[in-house]
């Protein structure tokens, strides 16, 4: 992959020693400075613009470069239709562990319902497209503007089928082989070296979203919040079960050698920021090959969204309690597709589980009117609960790379259990 962990020290810290303090900062400076610091957010406004300019042709590159890098078809098909049912269980895991938290413990009893305000609505809220209009946007018309648009699961399907036609006919294409490694080499590297721009654009925007949020917003969804971030710690802890079971071995390791990586997330939220990071340390530090890592990775950071899939269903039930309506079976059923099917769709597009959102209120019979309201009502903490939402979509997509490349007898167990 490149960088060593060596080369990630600025002033004697290493990267995620540099984001925390950064973090820290941008918490004192948001407080003191209030309203006045807002224009810090410049500084992770453009740091995430140089990512969104390098992500999806890293995507695409990484993809292609993973799929030919399985010499046989049977190892392909293993590891895709592994990666892919592992990926859609444990979406639908963390659903239901955001639908029995929320049934539980009940946030939204009790709380008042926000009155309707047709200007933000309109603003917080964007129609989701139809089931059959998202299947089909699967296709792209032109990978071109897939790829200037960040229409990241139409890249993926254009790279799956680029990759898989590639291997069909390998002995011709040697030559695309080795550019579409080499181009994924240098976008890694391209990623890397913005990467180290991290703890500025996490004081920007730390400074920024404390400065400007404020408490009140807060204190009155304290419940909704805890709730949430309760259900992320257990889908956490739930990832390490995954890997003594299936993986047969101890997660200690896993959680120690991720540490970075889980700090760049919680910081940056964003899964992309944090992919080549994740990349690195799963092959450099855990013994993972770099066929399943290529390959892996970029497909779970555009389908594999556990923390969006426990928002979405938390928020429901929030929702449903909070305007008293009674859901049955045939309701949390509906909440298991539609918020497993959100959390996919809302891969890769900003505030992607907001536009969804839609979709899952109005599978519990929400009025149009008090859906708009009530997604305008948790803006405010929506960027806070993603700091935490995308910690777990990392975590869960490369501990289930990691199990997939130990069932295909690729893993470097040693490295692995090292020091």
């Amino acid at each position: 992959m490149g960088a060593t962990s060596a080369e990630w020290k600025f002033c004697g810290l290493r990267m995620w020693q540099q984001v925390v303090l950064a973090l820290v900062l941008g918490v004192i400076v948001g407080i003191v400075g209030g309203h006045d610091v807002a224009g810090l957010k410049v500084l992770g406004t453009v740091f995430l613009k140089l990512i969104k300019m390098v992500v999806p042709p890293m995507i695409l590159f990484a993809l292609i470069s993973g799929i030919t890098s399985l010499t046989q078809a049977h190892h392909f098909r293993g590891i895709a239709l592994k990666g892919t049912l592992a990926y859609l269980s444990t979406a639908i895991m963390a659903v239901c562990v955001g639908l029995i938290l929320a049934t539980v413990f009940e946030p939204g009893v009790g709380v008042p319902p926000p009155p309707h305000d047709p200007a933000a609505a309109t603003k917080a809220v964007t129609p989701p497209p139809s089931v059959g209009d998202f299947l089909m946007g699967l296709i792209p018309n032109n990978i071109v503007h897939a790829l200037s648009n960040d229409i990241y699961l139409q890249i993926v399907l254009f790279a799956i089928f680029t990759g898989v036609v590639m291997n069909n006919i390998r002995a011709d294409t040697n030559k695309v082989k080795e550019l579409t490694q080499e181009m994924a080499h240098i976008t890694f590297k391209m990623i890397e070296w913005i990467v180290r721009l991290a703890p500025l654009a996490v004081f920007g925007y730390i400074a920024f979203m404390v400065g400007t949020t404020g408490m009140d917003v807060i204190k009155s969804l304290m419940r909704l919040m805890v709730l949430v971030i309760a259900a992320c710690l257990l889908q956490y802890v739930f990832f390490g079960v995954l890997i003594r079971v299936f993986g047969k071995m101890s997660p200690m390791p896993f959680y120690r050698k991720m540490f970075t990586t889980q700090v760049m997330a919680f910081s940056t939220s964003s899964s992309k920021a944090t992919l080549t990071t994740a990349m690195r340390e799963l092959q450099d530090k855990m013994g993972v090959s770099q066929s399943s890592s290529n390959f892996m990775m970029p497909l779970g950071a555009c389908i594999n969204m556990d923390g969006t899939a426990i928002y979405l269903g938390i928020c429901a039930v929030f929702f449903s309690q909070m305007y008293g309506i009674h859901l049955g079976m045939d309701q949390y059923l509906m909440l298991v597709l539609t918020c497993t099917l959100g959390s996919i769709g809302a891969a890769g597009i900003p505030s992607g589980s907001i536009i969804f959102m839609g979709m899952v209120l109005n599978s519990i019979g929400l009025p149009v009117e008090d859906q708009i309201a009530g997604v305008a009502m948790i803006l405010g903490v929506d960027r806070i609960l993603d700091m935490f939402r995308t910690t777990v979509n990392i975590t869960g997509d490369s501990a289930i790379t990691l199990i997939i490349d130990k069932s295909e007898k690729q893993l470097d167990e040693k490295l692995y259990n090292s020091r």
